[in-house]
């Protein structure tokens, strides 16, 4: 996939020597709460910076200005031309459309140039900040799917489910709301 270039940003494909802002939002508790995962130590960020840059479901974030990784989107293809939209961005970036315009950009990327006919994105519904962005992504929520998964255990080793909210938009609702904003 090619470069994206937004008003303020750079989308682009994961570079190993990204680990330092990697490791930068990866290791605030705050952004990762909702996350399958925990805090990264800067070990794990470097080793998940070059997973991230062998695999190119995941796309780095970057101010245009002056380059710093602020973020990152997540594309995954699934089955039925559907792909799943994921982000995770800086807590120090957070609340200032960076998201909503990085987010808009890809999915509008993936309509034109890689056959995408719906894509879907999950979250928790306690993630008030996603399931918003969601929305402003005119995505639809379609469900809420009751215990559908688990991260994490409690100290019996039981899994502590959860919940998600499923979104998605199709291609022609993608094309019908841009010319309505």
């Amino acid at each position: 996939m090619e470069n994206i270039v937004t008003d303020r940003l750079i989308i682009r494909k994961f570079e190993p020597s990204d680990w330092q802002d990697l490791h930068e939002y990866l290791s605030d508790e705050e952004v990762v709460k909702f996350e399958p995962y925990g805090i990264y130590s800067e070990n794990q960020a470097i080793e998940e910076a070059i997973r991230r840059s062998n695999n190119e479901s995941f796309r780095a974030v970057c101010l245009k200005k002056d380059g710093k990784l602020i973020g990152n989107l997540y594309l995954d293809k699934g089955e039925f031309d559907t792909l799943e939209l994921g982000y995770v961005f800086n807590g120090k970036f957070q609340g200032q459309g960076y998201a909503t315009e990085g987010a808009k950009a890809l999915i509008d990327y993936a309509f034109k140039h890689l056959g995408a006919r719906r894509i879907i994105a999950m979250c928790n519904p306690m993630n008030e900040r996603s399931w918003k962005l969601l929305e402003r992504l005119h995505m639809r929520r379609e469900g809420l799917l009751l215990q559908n998964v688990y991260f994490k255990t409690n100290i019996n080793d039981d899994p502590i489910w959860l919940d998600t909210y499923e979104y998605a938009i199709l291609k022609a609702e993608w094309y019908k709301d841009i010319e309505t904003d």
